[in-house]
């Protein structure tokens, strides 16, 4: 239930019929006509920018055009209170208290859903995200690319699409091999008493790295006498280990994936190969040389296998065998997600990290190509974290090598507050995690502020002997409330909510939520805070007894703040 787009559907059905009395002329294409929110500063409850667009196409003033559909409004637009134009041609219209009533039990009736667009096209989304090398424990940047994908994925089930979570397992490649070589010099180290060289380039020097080294002696599965005799199934040994640290630290942030999904499968299973046969029956694959800005069609054996990814955009063709024959990182990543394409999902989405953000131009290119499709991915980059404790820059792990790790960031502020403060911001740009204020009990930290709205409804409740979950409002009697101004300025701000699920899910935008359920917790925080000059606003009466206005008004609060906080996936506590 979406007040904006209930009164949009009326106000475009409104337009066509006068269109056709001759009153107006519309354009072909009605999309850029909206209801949208007016500014704070107005008291009106939506606002039209019909006259505007329909200026051009009228030969007239906006204002003029305005006080034309403006008599047809009133008419059209029922329980309403006010309409007004205003420069330079907005129609706001401010509803009565009938219109307020049936919104209050319309929001009773949907509970928990009430958000969900029903009216949108159902799609079946594969979000793949965090896909960090399995060579070691999280760390912060990880994290944050972590949460986006979980609440992504939250929000899209939320709004009832079907989605999947994947994790893209690298898990072949030099990568591998070192971190493999790391292992095996910890347990030469453990076992034969040799140095652990950790000045030896690509060597991984974190303690877990011992760990896992105890935890394959422990296995007597090999003599550990020559690694190249051993590598095939060490190398796995190794790569299982280092991914149950990684589902720990997924645990420990609330994450659980689908799937996961191994390159080495991919690449012994022909994929690539596979891949590259459909890419040079599509005649997209040549052999040559290339430059930044330059294709060499010439062919010669010697030369490298490219794919003309310039034919989709990307600034230069891209490498998908050396010349030296072996397959490049591209080709399976080229294989994945061509191996994504096979499973017949509406639309890809990638979670990057802000070191991947030059590769969405080849990857959206292969998958174009693949797919014949140019928006069947979605890239979204999740941008870098920066700690602040007492005011500087904060490094913890020691133990684990030169970095941060999910470890520490839980046992620090814990999973509540690394997800919460992670959305705090558009994925897209740069975070500052600031130890000390999400440790604070004030309006500064939103996380609190957001909790003790959720928990002062819940200590009201609990005073008038009721909860939340059991409360059940018979929403066949009549509402007759007396609204205040206030209480109408939250009804306002709630009424937003499934405009603010409808922009954060299409537009994969999960930080709009935090903030909206910041400003309605504010907006709760004022009201209480007036009771306290002004007994007649305060929720309870002087005999502990609580009206049907305000429990109904304590209740869809309460609800739209439970729903958004199980979307990001933090908790609601009933006591702070």
């Amino acid at each position: 239930m979406n007040i904006f787009n209930t009164c949009n559907s009326k106000q475009i059905k409104l337009l066509t019929n006068l269109s056709k009395k001759n009153i107006i002329k519309l354009p072909d294409n009605l999309n850029s006509i909206k209801i949208d929110v007016p500014p704070e500063h107005l008291d009106f409850d939506i606002s039209s920018n019909a006259s505007m667009v329909l200026s051009k196409i009228n030969q007239k003033p906006p204002m003029e055009i305005g006080n034309i559909l403006i008599s047809y409004f009133k008419e059209n637009f029922t329980e309403v209170d006010k309409i007004e134009i205003i420069k330079p041609g907005f129609i706001n219209i401010k509803f009565d208290n009938k219109f307020w009533y049936k919104f209050i039990k319309d929001v009773l009736k949907f509970k928990h859903d009430y958000g969900i667009d029903l009216n949108e096209t159902k799609k079946k989304y594969l979000v793949e995200f965090v896909s960090a090398n399995p060579t070691g424990p999280l760390h912060v940047g990880h994290s944050r690319g972590a949460i986006i994908g979980d609440v992504i994925s939250n929000l899209l089930i939320f709004n009832k699409h079907n989605v999947n979570k994947e994790y893209y397992v690298n898990d072949y490649g030099n990568q591998i091999l070192n971190f493999s070589k790391s292992v095996y010099l910890r347990i030469r180290e453990i076992l034969f008493k040799e140095s652990f060289l950790d000045n030896i380039e690509n060597i991984y020097p974190g303690n877990y790295v011992i760990d896992i080294a105890k935890i394959i002696i422990d296995k007597k599965k090999y003599d550990f006498k020559n690694f190249e005799e051993i590598y095939d199934n060490f190398s796995r040994d190794c790569v299982d280990q280092a991914l149950s640290i990684i589902k720990k630290n997924l645990s420990q942030l609330d994450i659980t994936h689908d799937q996961f999904v191994s390159e080495y499968s991919l690449v012994k299973n022909n994929e690539v190969e596979k891949t590259v046969n459909i890419l040079k029956e599509k005649k997209l694959i040549y052999s040559g040389k290339v430059s930044a800005h330059e294709r060499e069609d010439k062919i010669n054996s010697n030369d490298q296998l490219l794919f003309k990814s310039t034919d989709f955009g990307d600034d230069k063709d891209r490498v998908l065998k050396k010349s030296d024959s072996s397959w490049t990182y591209f080709a399976s990543d080229a294989a994945y997600h061509n191996y994504k394409l096979s499973r017949n999902y509406d639309t890809l989405v990638n979670i990057l990290g802000a070191d991947h953000t030059g590769y969405i131009k080849r990857i959206s290119s292969i998958v174009e190509a693949l797919s014949g499709d140019k928006n069947k991915l979605i890239n979204k980059v999740s941008q870098l974290v920066k700690l602040i404790k007492d005011n500087k820059p904060f490094k913890m792990s020691k133990r684990q090598g030169d970095y941060i790790t999910v470890d520490d960031l839980i046992n620090e502020v814990g999973k509540d507050a690394a997800r919460f403060i992670m959305l705090n911001r558009s994925s897209d740009v740069e975070l500052e995690f600031n130890f000390e204020k999400i440790k604070e009990k004030s309006k500064d930290n939103p996380l609190y502020y957001i909790q003790y709205c959720y928990a002062r409804i819940c200590s009201v409740l609990r005073i008038v002997n009721k909860n939340p979950s059991d409360i059940n409002i018979d929403l066949s009697k009549e509402f007759n409330f007396n609204l205040s101004k206030n209480k109408i300025q939250i009804l306002r701000k709630i009424s937003q909510w499934p405009n603010c699920i409808s922009v954060s899910s299409s537009k994969l935008e999960p930080h709009r939520i935090p903030t909206y359920l910041y400003e309605l917790s504010s907006l709760f925080h004022s009201y209480w805070n007036m009771g306290k000059q002004d007994e007649s606003l305060r929720f309870i009466k002087k005999n502990n007894e609580i009206d049907l206005e305000n429990l109904v008004f304590l209740l869809i609060i309460s609800q739209v703040i439970k729903t958004g906080m199980g979307i990001i996936g933090a908790s609601t506590p009933e006591k702070m």
